[in-house]
């Protein structure tokens, strides 16, 4: 077994120990950054909430950098995902997620009590841009008031598609992890139409249902649900 990272730079560190730990061998190509967004009116937005949710590590970052200033503390905070909540608490915020084994996921979040009656409530989501809507269209059919604060933008990584793909081969890639839908995009642009049966021979880890349907579609067929993206999940489906 030979495994690929595709996180953006900096993200991989978590999954590259856990792999060395089980001795298994990797390469880190990251296929997308991540970038600031540098939206502004960061304290409008938190003033006017009563209840703030963040969907991923990098929402925790990028509002940090962008409000500096001390967050409300009169408020709850919710993560989707443990590693959300623990890059909050590290910032000393407590945040309510969906427990281990349950979905890390929109889903897991909507599932949790403190959610369920919220009529009436402003929430805002901390979120990429163009992050999926059924956290917001489901809070809403609640009767929430929902507003987005985007603070970051996931851009693809510009690399020759015959080179970086030849690379994959001849270092013997067979399991690639994939911790997100935009990184499933850019890797099937990357990869050419001569050389896509070899893609289908990888075993693609994936983090959700969402995006094991979406590798489905693409016409990858060994694909495998960790159910979360951090590296406890993924590396406990790799070893399986």
């Amino acid at each position: 077994m030979k495994v690929l990272l595709t996180r953006p730079e900096g993200k991989n560190h978590a999954m590259a120990v856990a792999l060395e730990k089980q001795g298994i061998p990797y390469v880190i190509t990251p296929l997308i950054k991540i970038l600031p967004t540098f939206t502004s009116n960061s304290q409008d937005r938190f003033a006017h909430a009563d209840a703030i949710i963040f969907v991923s590590t990098n929402a925790v970052t990028f509002a940090k950098q962008l409000h500096s200033s001390p967050w409300p503390t009169d408020i709850p905070y919710f993560a989707v995902g443990q590693a959300t909540q623990k890059a909050l608490l590290a910032l000393g915020i407590q945040a309510t997620a969906p427990k281990k084994g349950a979905p890390q996921t929109s889903e897991g979040v909507l599932a949790l009590p403190a959610l369920a009656s919220i009529k009436n409530k402003n929430i805002l989501i901390v979120r990429g841009t163009g992050g999926r809507e059924t956290l917001a269209d489901t809070l809403k059919q609640r009767q929430a008031q929902v507003t987005y604060w985007e603070v970051y933008q996931r851009v693809p990584v510009e690399l020759k598609a015959n080179q970086i793909t030849n690379q994959w081969q001849i270092a013997k890639i067979d399991t690639i992890i994939v911790t997100s839908g935009e990184i499933l995009s850019n890797l099937i642009k990357l990869v050419p139409n001569e050389l896509f049966s070899w893609l289908q021979t990888c075993h693609i880890i994936v983090p959700s249902a969402r995006v094991e349907q979406l590798a489905f579609q693409h016409g990858l067929v060994h694909v495998t649900n960790a159910k979360a993206a951090n590296a406890n999940a993924m590396i406990s489906t790799l070893i399986t």
